[in-house]
């Protein structure tokens, strides 16, 4: 038996490719200019069994056009791109890669933290146009108090970092099991307490509806005033128009994102002329190392359902559809 593999982008890394590589498996890309056009094409003519999503998305409507498709497995560990009700009423299992790129873009959230706190791209740009400005002061980054919202594998990795620079740590994660926390990570159930104590908020939780929006104005009023933020988790979690007050203000004195409500931004985009915030393309997990781990994970989840063996139920966002 063959099954049909539609891919959302036009390669992946070696070690999903590797496994695309079988007798059983016939496998079509989307091209690099094809674009969601492309994909909802690809799902209206061929009999596709499974998607591995990557950089694009799927809604209702979509999943319609395709009867024969079967699995739905996300190249990441997000899956606010996948219309997971509809899927679930077709009976559509969606798979995600929760830890694959945990280790890369917990990485990328130290460095914005550390770039942030120096200006280090300020300083650097300054650099090339021939200035050197030693006058600027930065922030020392050892005994302030790190906050997590969401501790889950990249919050983890997060923390053991900051806590070797010398930073209390603490989060705020409804979802997560006390009893796991690391000894190192002081939880704070209450959210508007966690805000008031901390002087880093770095961002680790998925998109939901309840997350969507929920840094604003308010929850920006209720940290210290010169407090650092950064994002590397989904943009639409902090509100945008309530950040660029806040950054304008000083009430946050520095932002690093390496995601946005919108990617690209426009090219009006407030961010582009504030020279507080630096802002990375959604580049968190693109190392060569994490790319094969997510594609690996990804191909393998979808592969193995199609086989008949049922990946790790952990790794299902809509595990009623596995019974």
């Amino acid at each position: 038996m063959t099954f049909t593999v539609l891919v959302s982008v036009s390669t992946l890394a070696p070690e999903g490719m590797r496994q695309l590589d079988a007798p059983d498996l016939r496998t079509l890309f989307v091209s690099a200019d094809g674009g969601q056009q492309q994909l909802v094409e690809l799902l209206a003519r061929e009999p596709v069994d499974a998607l591995v999503l990557r950089t694009l998305s799927i809604d209702a409507e979509m999943i319609a056009l395709c009867p024969t498709l079967r699995v739905i497995s996300r190249h990441g560990a997000g899956f606010n791109g996948v219309d997971v009700a509809a899927a679930t009423k077709r009976n559509i299992p969606v798979f995600i890669a929760p830890a694959a790129n945990s280790q890369s873009v917990a990485e990328a959230a130290i460095g914005l933290v550390f770039a942030v706190a120096r200006n280090i791209s300020g300083h650097a740009a300054a650099f090339q146009e021939g200035l050197w400005n030693r006058t600027e002061i930065g922030v020392q980054l050892s005994g302030l108090t790190m906050g997590l919202y969401g501790l889950g594998a990249i919050g983890r990795k997060v923390a053991s970092i900051a806590h070797a620079v010398g930073m209390r740590v603490v989060a705020h994660d409804r979802f997560v099991n006390p009893t796991t926390v690391p000894v190192n990570v002081e939880l704070i159930d209450n959210f508007e307490d966690f805000l008031r104590d901390i002087d880093v908020l770095s961002i680790h939780c998925p998109l939901t509806d309840e997350t969507k929006g929920r840094i604003n104005g308010n929850a920006l009023a209720l940290m210290k005033r010169g407090a650092l933020v950064v994002n590397t988790a989904r943009g639409p979690i902090i509100d945008e128009p309530a950040m660029i007050a806040a950054l304008q203000s000083g009430q946050i004195a520095g932002a690093g994102f390496d995601t946005l409500a919108e990617e690209p931004p426009a090219a009006d985009h407030p961010y582009r002329r504030m020279s507080n915030v630096i802002v990375t393309p959604h580049i968190g997990g693109n190392t060569t190392a994490a790319l094969n781990s997510v594609a690996a994970i990804s191909v393998e989840n979808a592969v193995s359902f199609l086989r008949g063996k049922t990946p790790d139920r952990s790794f299902c966002v809509n595990p009623s559809t596995l019974n």
